[in-house]
């Protein structure tokens, strides 16, 4: 499974319904917030180096983006939100996009929510995590750039999070440290999404 993950290579971009890959076999999107480490965390999942771009600027991914696995098998790069500098008519564009993709896409089989581990649970982190409970799909946070913190504050954070979320979503919603530059639980974040990608 986890060898198959690294196979993953960039499909296609769509910026509004029609351009979506057609509804079929199992998909895994990734949401998080424009400057939380989304494209690293891709990056490092996939062990390559440039597949998700990790820009200088965040909020630069504008569409939603595939990378395909297998034929069966994709990746979705959701859009950053939450700091990315666009005017409001874009993002009102984005926030229909998406709200119909998660309402009406049978591929998608589970989010990732990426979570600066320092700064988790904002409004639109709550808001996407929302998404998946509400269409019955399991959700996964990545709380990432653990390497910035000491194991214990990993821990303390992990802990908080994990009580919060539980409280709020029951048991649809788990949580794990998550690090790109020193690969900290990246197998475990490859377990979850190759079971819900039916990797093997």
């Amino acid at each position: 499974m986890s060898m198959l993950i690294e196979r993953a290579r960039y499909h296609l971009s769509a910026h509004n319904v029609r351009q979506l890959p057609p509804d079929e076999g199992s998909e895994v999107a990734f949401a998080g917030r424009s400057n939380a480490g989304k494209s690293s965390a891709l990056n490092a999942l996939t062990r390559q180096n440039s597949l998700a771009r990790v820009s200088k600027t965040p909020g630069r991914t504008q569409q939603l983006v595939f990378f395909q696995i297998t034929p069966e098998a994709h990746l979705v790069d959701l859009p950053g939100y939450g700091y990315a500098k666009v005017p409001l008519d874009l993002q009102a564009h984005w926030q229909a996009f998406i709200d119909r993709y998660f309402r009406t896409r049978e591929a998608l089989k589970g989010l990732v929510v990426v979570m600066d581990i320092r700064h988790p649970l904002k409004d639109y982190d709550r808001q996407m995590l929302s998404y998946a409970v509400q269409r019955g799909l399991p959700a996964h946070a990545l709380l990432t750039k653990a390497d910035k913190l000491s194991r214990s504050q990993q821990m303390q954070a992990l802990q908080k999070v994990r009580k919060e979320l539980h409280s709020a979503y029951g048991d649809s919603v788990s949580v794990q440290v998550f690090s790109g530059e020193d690969r900290t639980g990246v197998d475990e974040a490859r377990g979850v999404i190759g079971g819900w990608l039916g990797l093997e």
